[in-house]
């Protein structure tokens, strides 16, 4: 109602006092509209800067519920609706990645069964690690990116990039996470049925480092669920559309997603809103976890 005053007042001219009779409305509350529009509310404008500085750091990719996190976790009281409109007053709008085809089971591998089960839940650290590996497009041609998860708190814990999709890179991803976690025992890994990890040199590092391996049914991505999500998650929020100009580069920001925003920044909603690091250490002052 004082918005259409407004706009009345400004198009025709109209009395002040005309107006508010037509409308039933006060002068004073008028007034009062009018000196609360002409002043610079400074903590909206503050909030206003936070989300934006949030958004921000995450290439564009925040939505209000990450955001939310983000501010909770810095003492902010605030709710996704007052960020959605802090948002859409700063012309920030999250992307939105499309859909993905998936193929379904077909065929079983008996000789490394899926020992995971989608069971996404361990109790501690070192429980249970998943692998993948996907393609990036750099300096005009593929390079493929192998990542070892731990699940406890969906933490990045190994990963290597290469020119090549062999065992060789599995297993590098591998060896960065055994030696990153301390050398630990009795770690289940789980995995798709790629080629890279069915293979004599990915089986015999498995068998080295004392850990079970478990493999998901053949063509059923959700038996690796917490791995497609975090690729999802980097090419999506991250990675450029167009590649990467040079190897160099892919390795640098890689790293600088997985190690750094992802692990460290990013609020995963396994973990209540933390970040893996975040959620890691809160494990470690209850339990003792080192």
């Amino acid at each position: 109602m004082f918005a259409l005053i407004d706009r009345l007042r400004e198009q025709k001219q109209y009395e002040v006092n005309r107006l508010c009779r037509i409308f039933g409305i006060s002068r004073s509350s008028y007034y009062d509209h009018l000196l609360r529009k002409n002043t610079i509310d400074a903590e909206r404008l503050r909030l206003r800067a936070l989300v934006t500085e949030i958004y921000n750091a995450s290439r564009q990719s925040a939505g209000s519920r990450t955001i939310v996190a983000k501010m909770r976790e810095q003492g902010e009281k605030i709710g996704r609706y007052k960020v959605r409109q802090l948002m859409k007053e700063a012309g920030l709008v999250s992307k939105q990645p499309k859909p993905a085809a998936y193929k379904t089971a077909r065929h079983e591998r008996p000789d490394i069964p899926n020992l995971l089960n989608r069971q996404f839940q361990p109790e501690h650290p070192n429980q249970v690690w998943c692998g993948d590996i996907t393609y990036v497009w750099t300096q005009g041609r593929w390079a493929y990116l192998a990542v070892v998860l731990d699940l406890y708190t969906r933490r990045v814990i190994g990963w290597h990039l290469s020119s090549y999709c062999d065992a060789e890179l599995a297993v590098a991803a591998l060896d960065m996470a055994y030696q990153q976690r301390g050398r630990p025992r009795g770690v289940m890994f789980h995995s798709d049925q790629g080629s890279q990890y069915g293979s004599i040199k990915f089986r015999q590092r498995i068998w080295r480092y004392k850990m079970k391996q478990s493999m998901s049914r053949r063509g059923n991505c959700w038996d690796n669920a917490p791995m497609e999500r975090l690729f999802r998650s980097y090419k999506s929020e991250w990675m450029p559309q167009t590649g990467y100009p040079t190897f160099a580069s892919a390795q640098n920001d890689i790293s600088e997603y997985l190690m750094g925003y992802y692990n460290n920044y990013r609020p995963h909603q396994a973990n209540g809103g933390l970040s893996p690091v975040a959620a890691e250490e809160k494990h470690k002052s209850v339990s003792g976890f080192a």
